[in-house]
């Protein structure tokens, strides 16, 4: 595979749409700059990645390989607004933004962070956190970004996906706390 500049080809993603943003996530997680992280199945690692965060992105990305992903942890270059992790799921490939929640501080800051940045935001959910507000707020994200596409909430062992569509439920507030909360 020939070199590639990690920085340019993850600046690529913010400009490539469909199937050529899905072949750009597919070769940035095929380059050699991946790294197995020691004792953990399924989880990669980019060379020279220092980041400060990695106990909270090697939790995310425990849950996300229970939920039968492969996880890249991506590197963060200067300068450039990157997501987090690119998962594969039966030849699936998507772009998340980590965000994790380990106090009462408001939710919907911290999506309205990723906007920009990727479509599918994970939340992991480090502590107690009332439904109905999480509900809220993902359903403000969603207005407030009209290219999201999913919120994918980890809470425990669970796996809650929430996109577009399923806010516009007229009972949508019941249903995801029926979820959060089981």
């Amino acid at each position: 595979m020939p070199e590639y500049n990690i920085a340019l080809e993850l600046a690529r993603l913010h400009v490539l749409k469909g199937a050529d943003f899905v072949r750009q996530l597919k070769m940035l997680a095929q380059m050699s700059i991946f790294k197995p992280v020691e004792n953990e199945k399924d989880i990669f690692v980019a060379d020279a990645s220092h980041h400060e965060d990695l106990p909270s992105l090697l939790d995310a990305a425990r849950k996300a390989v229970a939920h039968g992903n492969k996880v890249y942890i991506l590197p963060n270059p200067k300068g450039i607004r990157t997501a987090d992790f690119i998962f594969e799921n039966k030849g699936i490939y998507k772009l998340y933004d980590l965000k994790t929640i380990s106090g009462k501080s408001s939710l919907e800051n911290r999506l309205m962070e990723s906007i920009g940045q990727t479509n599918h935001v994970l939340i992991n959910v480090c502590t107690t956190y009332n439904a109905r507000l999480m509900a809220t707020q993902i359903k403000n994200y969603f207005e407030a970004n009209p290219e999201a596409s999913e919120v994918l909430v980890y809470k425990g062992r669970k796996a809650i996906s929430v996109i577009r569509r399923f806010t516009k439920n007229p009972i949508y507030l019941i249903l995801f706390r029926q979820k959060y909360e089981q």
